[in-house]
């Protein structure tokens, strides 16, 4: 596999080896001791969570605030733009964000560690989004940063996305719990 690292130094994309012929491939997704070792994931992963969107949809940006999940994200099917910020108070790069497309056509991952808001923007017709967590969710401690917010400044590749009611009412980075 492949560790790509990104302008966050904890955040990195995963491309695992593949091994195709005529018949299809075979993709090793997940080995808890070759990503320890390789991409240095320390926590141990205790959920795994499936959701599928439709084209525009954009989810996020969610975190936990006093449980915060690390996750290890990829795209089964479809194609999605897939954000990571920084919300870690004092962090060198409070604030700063990073975005990588997941397909299913280039079977990348991105590892986003605990004390990050993640988000994605589904780019094609519908998407099939898989995620192992670092902790349990707990709907009680979500909080969502807004996803537009100037102070933060994501490119997203589109203006007008579909969100739902709890992820219209984000916070600015400004107003985040410390």
């Amino acid at each position: 596999m492949k560790v790509i690292k990104t302008d966050i130094e904890e955040v990195v994309i995963i491309e695992p080896k593949l091994f195709g012929d005529e018949r299809g491939f075979f993709m090793e997704s997940f080995n808890s001791v070759r990503y320890q070792n390789e991409v240095g994931i320390k926590q141990k992963f205790v959920q795994d969570n499936h959701s599928r969107s439709s084209k525009g949809v954009l989810r996020g940006l969610h975190f936990q605030k006093d449980k915060p999940q690390g996750k290890l994200v990829r795209v089964i099917s479809g194609e999605v733009f897939d954000v990571a910020v920084d919300i870690r108070s004092g962090s060198k790069t409070y604030g700063k964000w990073v975005g990588v497309t997941l397909s299913a056509e280039n079977n990348s991952q991105l590892w986003i560690p605990p004390g990050f808001a993640h988000g994605f923007l589904t780019m094609s017709e519908t998407a099939d989004f898989e995620y192992k967590c670092t902790d349990y969710y707990d709907p009680t401690d979500e909080g969502c940063l807004i996803w537009n917010d100037e102070a933060v400044n994501i490119a997203w590749p589109l203006d007008n996305p579909t969100l739902s009611e709890k992820d219209q009412r984000g916070l600015n980075l400004e107003d985040l719990p410390k």
